[in-house]
């Protein structure tokens, strides 16, 4: 049966119709739908992705500045904020779930993409500083395990799934992030140190893992070799050589969110089903693989008005039902 869900982030400015919106579209999918916690940015700072990730560190406070969010000596007013709004979340997430069974996706952005954006205390991004760049893993790890304690002790009957979104990564692997000045690029990070840091952090959950990245140049051969349950990728427009590469994830027990949906709220459920018949024929794989594959948009949603969010996600679950069908 093929599934369908949501990558993460979504309009408006309410968590609690973030989540029952969510809920409701995806738990109508006669079961094909996998619901989420919606990060929702349009709250302001500590809501972003960034923001947010930031919060869940463990003994590394951070603070806003106006270039952006830095490791500092102790948390203040930013950092309580972001917790205030973590509580939120999961306030809202208690009640909507009360009673429920089943999967319950969780995203949190991965070590590369917050070191490449977390400033240390005198200005310079994490990734310049191999040390600081460990102790953000160890940090981040812990705090996601904190983070999905809570998420099952206040949703005991969901099976959580943890999605690292990355972003990011491939600026990193290339040198291109920008240093503080904006005049250069921090070095490449070495892609097993890349693949180390990714695990750990998948590591922190014993259950399902989704690593993202929308970027349409996502590494996919190094993402396999992260060891997570599933990788979800922008698939709008994929090569044959794209789908050759993720063949051999399928082949390797590695499941697939395909995101064969365009994030501007275009994108029809007969050109997406299309899309994942057409590249699954040109990489040679056959039906039975459908079992392995969640429908999603490429990306977030939070650039959508409420109204083109709905009817994306609507979208995706019927694509899904298509999909399914192809596969029975």
């Amino acid at each position: 049966m093929t599934l369908a869900t949501g990558i993460g982030s979504w309009p408006g400015t309410s968590i609690r119709e973030a989540i029952v919106t969510t809920r409701d579209l995806l738990l109508a999918g006669d079961g094909l739908g996998v619901p989420y916690l919606p990060e929702v940015p349009g709250r302001g700072p500590g809501a972003d992705i960034i923001g947010r990730a930031a919060g869940l560190l463990v003994d590394l406070p951070v603070d806003l500045q106006p270039s952006g969010w830095r490791l500092v000596g102790r948390p203040g007013r930013d950092a309580a904020r972001t917790s205030s709004l973590w509580r939120a979340d999961l306030d809202e997430l208690a009640e909507a779930y009360d009673g429920y069974q089943g999967p319950l996706k969780v995203q949190v952005a991965g070590p590369w993409t917050l070191g490449a954006a977390l400033e240390l205390t005198r200005g310079e991004r994490v990734l310049l500083d191999p040390g600081a760049t460990v102790d953000l893993i160890a940090s981040l790890a812990e705090g996601i395990r904190v983070l999905l304690a809570d998420v099952t002790r206040l949703v005991p009957g969901a099976e959580v799934i943890l999605q690292v979104d990355e972003p990011s990564l491939p600026a990193v692997l290339a040198g291109e992030v920008p240093t503080a000045s904006g005049y250069g690029r921090l070095r490449a990070i070495d892609r097993g140190v890349a693949v180390r840091g990714i695990r750990e952090v998948l590591a922190a959950h014993p259950g399902a893992t989704v690593v993202h990245c929308c970027h349409p140049y996502a590494p996919i051969p190094l993402l396999r070799e992260c060891d997570p349950g599933a990788l979800a990728l922008d698939l709008t427009g994929a090569s044959p050589t794209r789908w050759e590469s993720i063949a051999a994830t399928l082949d390797g027990g590695i499941g697939l969110y395909a995101g064969v949906f365009p994030t501007d709220g275009t994108g029809s459920v007969r050109a997406a089903v299309r899309a994942v018949l057409d590249g699954f024929e040109q990489a040679g794989l056959g039906a039975q693989h459908l079992t392995h594959l969640t429908v999603t948009p490429a990306c977030g949603l939070a650039g959508l008005s409420q109204v083109q969010a709905r009817g994306l996600h609507q979208r995706v679950v019927d694509a899904a039902r298509e999909l399914s069908e192809v596969d029975g």
